[in-house]
């Protein structure tokens, strides 16, 4: 019998489980999923604990990501090249790691209609998230892609690793963000700032003005479903998403990965995003 669980700190308001279960319904299958806190430093007992517990896949949220990838037997390509991991499966009795936001990321922009494919975009953050998407978006033919963080030496960490040559880090400050929106056509925010529960907010909104008609702004938090940003972004006009249609896609993409079998993902995501209306 398999067992599924979504692991972070916060995570019970994740609305992981509430997809995950409408997705097993739909496949006939009765394996629980449920969220479990695991607060940063508690890895290693969890992997432990999950192993003798009958815990067969996991989803990682804040702040696992990335301190999972020392921990784990083996990566697949995606977890590997952004060096973060929200899904883990154990096979053979190994953990392997995958991430599956990248390509959740991309379909869910394409959803939007935010296509990146030929658009300058500016990515707010550096960290776990924005490893994972960056390159997705490289794959989806975005143009030139700027990396903004408040780390300017995290920003460039993460645009050395790209072959492509469009990535170009930036540092946060409102002019820097202000110059590059004015640039972009599309904005995505992969930083925690406006997630409900934590205490980081945005300080500075000035850079929406720049952004040129009918640019996307995404945002990759869904909790509170309309963040101060997609609030302000929507109140100028712009085409602005939160990050609901990304957690479909990189769970019914996970649960792939659990199951280790194609699923009709269309169906998948049909069933996972009724449970949101």
């Amino acid at each position: 019998m398999s067992a599924f669980q979504v692991i972070g700190d916060p995570v019970l308001h994740s609305k992981s489980p509430i997809l995950h279960r409408a997705m097993l319904d739909e496949l006939g299958l009765d394996y629980p999923y449920t969220a479990h806190v695991v607060k940063k430093g508690e890895l290693p007992a969890y992997l432990a604990w999950a192993e003798d517990n009958g815990i067969t896949g996991f989803n990682a949220t804040m702040p696992h990501k990335e301190d999972l990838i020392p921990l784990l037997d083996g990566l697949d390509d995606s977890a590997a090249r952004c060096g973060a991991a929200n899904t883990v499966a154990l096979r053979d009795g190994k953990w392997l790691g995958f991430n599956t936001d990248g390509l959740g990321c991309l379909e869910a922009l394409k959803e939007a209609g935010m296509d990146p494919a030929g658009k300058t975009v500016l990515v707010l953050g550096a960290g776990g998230a924005a490893k994972a998407v960056v390159p997705a978006l490289v794959s989806g033919g975005a143009g030139r892609i700027f990396v903004a963080n408040r780390s300017f030496p995290r920003a460039a960490a993460l645009c050395v690793r790209d072959e492509s040559h469009r990535l170009t880090p930036a540092g946060f400050d409102p002019d820097t963000l202000a110059s590059l929106a004015a640039q972009s056509r599309l904005l995505v925010n992969c930083t925690s700032l406006g997630m409900e529960g934590t205490p980081s907010q945005f300080g500075d909104f000035s850079f929406l003005d720049a952004l040129p008609g009918g640019a996307g702004v995404f945002d990759l938090i869904y909790h509170p479903a309309e963040t101060e940003l997609l609030r302000r972004a929507r109140a100028r006009g712009l085409n602005a998403s939160n990050g609901l249609g990304m957690l479909v896609w990189q769970a019914v993409l996970a649960l792939e990965i659990f199951l280790n079998r194609p699923l009709d993902r269309s169906e998948m995501a049909a069933a996972a995003r009724a449970t949101l209306d």
